[in-house]
Order: C-alpha cells, then sequence, then structure tokens
C-alpha cells in the first residue's frame, strides 16, 4: 500500500514550524497510542505512522532531503519499529506528563536527556479469568507468575565484591554509537554496553551482572467491583527489576469474564429471562426471582403483559461509586406443548368468550421498537 505524504499523516502545511510540527505530533500520538487502544490495529498503524513522519518532519535535515526528495531522500530513516530509539519521544512528552506512557508501552528503557542512565525495569501481563459474579462485586484472586528481581548476591548492581562500574570506551558513557550514512548520521545502540552508558570490570557470578535473577513469586490481585471484560488491574513495581538497580517495572493483570448461565450485563445493569405461564401473563401474579447475589426478591407481574417485556428491579444490579445499577427481567410467557383434557376445554371456552381474528394485521415496527 502506498505510503501517505508526511505532512498529510500530521495534518499540516509545508511550512509549519517546528513547534506546530511538534503539536501535531503529540496530539495523534496521544490519541492512538495503542496503550489507551488496546487491540486496535488500525489505532496502532496509525500510531506507528504518525511517528515516522515526526521523525523524519521533525529533524532538520531530514525534513529537508524528504522536501527535495521525497521518499526516496529518507530512504531507511523513518521506518524502523525499535521506537524505544526514536530521540523525539523526550523532546514532545518530557514536559506534559507524557513520558510514563511511554515507558509503560516500550517496557522501560526510555532513555531521558539523550544519554545513558538507569533504566526501568520492564512491566509485564498476566491475564486471568473469573467468574461472572466476581467481576460484579468484586473478589481477591492469587496469582502465581516469574519476573526478574534484584540479585541478592549483589544487591542489583551488576559487580562482584562491590567492583566499580566504568565508562564504557566505546560510547564514552552515551550508550550510542553513530554510523554515517552519506551525509546523514545514524544512531544505534552500543555494542559493548548494550545502551547502558558503562561497563561492569568484574560482573557479579550469579546474575551474570545483569543485577536481576529470574524467580517465581505469588501476590494476591484485588478485582474491584465493576470491572468489565478485558480491563486490567495494575500493581505498581511488581514487574521486571531493572538491570543494575533502576525502578522495577509494573504488572498488568488482565481480566477476561466468563460468561454467566442466567445474568448477562450492560453497563451498570444486569439482565435476566424468566419463564410465566398464559394465565400469569393474562391474570397478573406474585413470581419469586433469585438474583445475581442469591437474594429471593418478590416480583408483582400486571395482568396482561406481553412476552418479551422488562420489569425492572432497581438498585439489584452492578455496584458503582456506592450506589447499585439495576437489575431487568424479560418475562417470556411460555405457550403449554400439550394440554389436558380440561385444559383445552377452557382454552376453547376462553376462545369462545373473548372470540378469535382469523384475519390479524400486521403491527407497525415502531411500536415493536416502543415496546
Amino acid at each position: 500500500m502506498a505510503k501517505r505524504d508526511y505532512y498529510e499523516v500530521l495534518g499540516i502545511q509545508k511550512n509549519a514550524t517546528k513547534d506546530e510540527i511538534k503539536k501535531a505530533y503529540r496530539k495523534l500520538a496521544v490519541q492512538f497510542h495503542p496503550d489507551k487502544n488496546p487491540g486496535d490495529k488500525q489505532a496502532e498503524e496509525k500510531f506507528k505512522e504518525a511517528t515516522e513522519a515526526y521523525e523524519i518532519l521533525g529533524d532538520d535535515q531530514k525534513k529537508s532531503a524528504y522536501d527535495q526528495y521525497g521518499f526516496a531522500g529518507v530512504e531507511g530513516m523513518g521506518q524502523s519499529h525499535d521506537w524505544s530509539n526514536f530521540r523525539g519521544f523526550e523532546d514532545i512528552f518530557g514536559d506534559g506528563g507524557f513520558g510514563s506512557i511511554f515507558e509503560s508501552f516500550f517496557g522501560g528503557g526510555f532513555r531521558r536527556g539523550g544519554s545513558a542512565g538507569v533504566r526501568q525495569g520492564a512491566n509485564l501481563r498476566y491475564d486471568i479469568e473469573i467468574p461472572f459474579k466476581d467481576a460484579v462485586y468484586g473478589t481477591k484472586v492469587e496469582i502465581q507468575y516469574s519476573h526478574n528481581e534484584s540479585c541478592e548476591t549483589c544487591k542489583g548492581s551488576g559487580s562482584a565484591d562491590g567492583s566499580s562500574k566504568k565508562t564504557c570506551p566505546t560510547c564514552r558513557g552515551t550508550g550510542q554509537i553513530r554510523h554515517s550514512q552519506g551525509f546523514f548520521s545514524v544512531a544505534a545502540t552500543c555494542h559493548t554496553c548494550h545502551g547502558e552508558g558503562f561497563v561492569i570490570e568484574a560482573p557479579c557470578k550469579e546474575c551474570g551482572g545483569t543485577g536481576t535473577q529470574k524467580k517465581r513469586q505469588k501476590i494476591m490481585v484485588t478485582i474491584p467491583s465493576g470491572i468489565e471484560n478485558g480491563k486490567r488491574v495494575v500493581i505498581p513495581k511488581q514487574g521486571d527489576a531493572a538491570p543494575n538497580g533502576g525502578q522495577p517495572g509494573d504488572l498488568y493483570v488482565f481480566i477476561r469474564v466468563k460468561r454467566h448461565e442466567y445474568f448477562e450485563r450492560q453497563g451498570h445493569d444486569l439482565y435476566c429471562a424468566v419463564p410465566i405461564s398464559v394465565s400469569q401473563a393474562a391474570l397478573g401474579a406474585d413470581i419469586h426471582v433469585t438474583s445475581l447475589d442469591n437474594k429471593n426478591i418478590k416480583v408483582k407481574v400486571p395482568a396482561g403483559i406481553q412476552s418479551g417485556k422488562l420489569l425492572r428491579i432497581r438498585g439489584e444490579g452492578v455496584p458503582s461509586g456506592g450506589a447499585h445499577g439495576d437489575l431487568y427481567i424479560k418475562v417470556i410467557v411460555q405457550i403449554p406443548e400439550k394440554l389436558s383434557r380440561r385444559g383445552k376445554e377452557l382454552l376453547e371456552e376462553f376462545a369462545k368468550s373473548e372470540g378469535q381474528n382469523d384475519s390479524p394485521k400486521p403491527i407497525a415496527l415502531s411500536e415493536l421498537v416502543e415496546n
């Protein structure tokens, strides 16, 4: 598929200033960030497209080449999906509190200020499935998972016996080395220190100098009442420990909710269906319905109710901010498949007394929608 013009992607004119380019990209990046649009492939592609456009137009040299030669002039310069090496994020989001968005999405390792430094540990994901009732009323679930913890031997430093770290001789502490391609200069992660900016002279034998060890742990996760399918619970600092003593990442627990046999949910309201007899529908009746939390609720069925009608029970739905949604009961009038002789006689008498309409007229669709 043909690529869109970078100016078109950001929605700006060719004479846009650097501030206007930055503002346009910031708006799109926040709007289409994958963390705000989980599972939305289209949003993810738009995010990558906008980032690629900004990587070119936000750099004076690349922008000049693009303006002169189009895509041919910047081929390979804005198409890498290793967005953690894109140095524009700090400039765009570092002053507005948005840096944490990208840190969480890229699993830590986001470097501030353009030089190497202490990294944040990777965020981890854990998926669990819980019963419908637990999602409505909340619960606690114990989970067990593996993550990197700070090495007990070197206390996370990565050094054996407290030996010191020294500045990487290859990148001189920047964590990056630059390669020239024609009249362009491209940055890449330093192969000697792997972007850390320093090397350890005597690595810890237990962790190999990383400062972390893989371990399993159990934790109790509190699932709040009213959580919906696909939502997540964030547990701070329970992700991977960072190499060389940085801030640990977070644990993201994603929730899948099992379907219930009798109840379903729409927002903060619950719905179920109950059968009633023809006589109960015609004459009205008091019936008893068991709620999701096993309460016996007395429900008054009005005389003449039609099959498919909803009866509302206030306050028996999903908890929400100290209040509750409602429970809606859909009435299903059941027609007997077999009749006793006496039952058949009574219905025939009823038919004679009420009369039969052998040529019924269609019911307007608008009436069906309203009802």
